[in-house]
């Protein structure tokens, strides 16, 4: 009875990258460093891979926080929330940096020429500005980086009357399971 909702969870997500306006294009990624502060921001979710792996894909630079955090810590999270259904999906997995030099330079040459300037700030995200319209941007090189999410548990929340209706699925092996918990 549960793979009604994993079917739901794994179409909303494929929506997500080509359906304009879509509120799971963009979600809340969790990274804990040695610190063993939990940081939390907003990423743009770029590509939905097949269960079983069921990989997430998102950008970033890789001077950031949450690059440093991966490579401590490489348990995340992410959080996406879907206000029109009502729908709350909540991905635990293990991240990991992509290292294969074609595969991100395929990626780098698809990126719009406009968005690329994210990944070409002559100093690393977070760092101190006397003024924020004077941010330097390198002519040669990047920093663009592509992080792959492995989701090994998936809970999904559809807040609903009279009862919310929760499932856990949990990855075992290849395979996805599905279990109802109480809301």
């Amino acid at each position: 009875m549960t793979q009604v909702f994993w079917q739901e969870l794994q179409q909303e997500l494929k929506k997500s990258l080509t359906a304009k306006g879509h509120p799971f294009r963009y979600a809340t990624l969790g990274t804990v460093g040695l610190d063993q502060m939990a940081r939390l921001r907003t990423i743009v979710l770029r590509d939905v891979g097949t269960p079983p792996d069921f990989t997430f894909t998102i950008y970033t630079d890789q001077r950031s926080k949450k690059v440093t955090h991966i490579k401590e810590n490489p348990k995340v999270s992410l959080l996406f929330y879907h206000p029109g259904k009502l729908l709350q999906l909540k991905i635990e997995g293990r991240a990991h940096l992509v290292k294969d030099e074609e595969k991100l330079n395929t990626q780098w040459q698809q990126i719009n020429p406009n968005s690329r300037k994210d990944y070409l700030t002559s100093i690393a995200p977070g760092s101190s500005l006397q003024n924020p319209d004077q941010v330097a941007y390198l002519d040669n090189g990047h920093h663009f980086c592509m992080i792959e999410i492995t989701p090994f548990k998936i809970e999904y929340l559809k807040l609903k009357r009279p009862h919310h209706l929760r499932v856990r699925f949990s990855k075992e092996e290849k395979d996805w399971y599905g279990e109802f918990l109480v809301p």
